[in-house]
């Protein structure tokens, strides 16, 4: 008797470091506050978590960051770049640049074969994402350092999301790191808040 084989979906899941205020940059995107700190044995996972997917989004802004920050790009993972901009002239080995319906897109990776997909950010993609139903997972390290004012985890819009905790792990430096699921039904387009509905 042959029994069938069940393919787990692919998740998109946002892998990311805010600090206490809930900010992932200054204003200017300076992130001195995030890369000046000794991070300990491990590094919050990151490596384990980077064994599992095969694929990273990025918007614009960030992928722009990366670059300038010397980050590089291999045949080993796919990068797709979210943009509203054309993309530059030299565009480097595995990067592709698209600008398409997000539902759609995010439908179609997570129908594919492969690994999980790392929303690697900025807040504006997480937020186009999320609003349009193409988040599965929130993993945050909430960094202990307050910034005052900076560039918001998600970009304020109204929304009501409520999240399913599936663990809180602590480490030795005073972060902290959540992991959320979203709720029964992900892949459907998030409601506006009761503030909202009622303008």
């Amino acid at each position: 008797m042959t029994q069938d084989r069940v393919t787990a979906k692919r998740k998109i899941i946002v892998h990311i470091a805010t600090s206490a205020d809930g900010y992932i940059a200054r204003p200017d995107g300076d992130i001195e506050w995030l890369t000046d700190r000794p991070a300990p044995k491990g590094f919050y996972g990151i490596p384990a978590f980077e064994r599992s997917i095969d694929t990273i989004l990025f918007g614009r802004k960030t992928f722009d960051v990366g670059l300038t920050m010397g980050a590089s790009f291999s045949g080993k993972t796919k990068n797709f770049v979210f943009s509203r901009q054309p993309p530059p002239p030299a565009v480097p080995s595995g990067v592709e640049f698209v600008n398409e319906p997000i539902r759609s897109f995010a439908d179609r990776l997570r129908q594919g074969s492969g690994k999980n997909i790392w929303m690697m950010g900025g807040g504006e993609i997480i937020a186009s994402f999320l609003d349009a139903g193409g988040i599965d997972e929130f993993i945050i390290s909430v960094v202990p350092v307050f910034i005052g004012d900076g560039i918001p985890l998600i970009a304020r819009r109204h929304r009501h999301v409520p999240l399913s905790l599936q663990s809180v792990t602590p480490f030795p430096d005073g972060v902290v790191q959540v992991h959320y699921h979203m709720p029964a039904g992900t892949g459907a387009p998030v409601r506006p808040s009761r503030a909202a509905r009622q303008r």
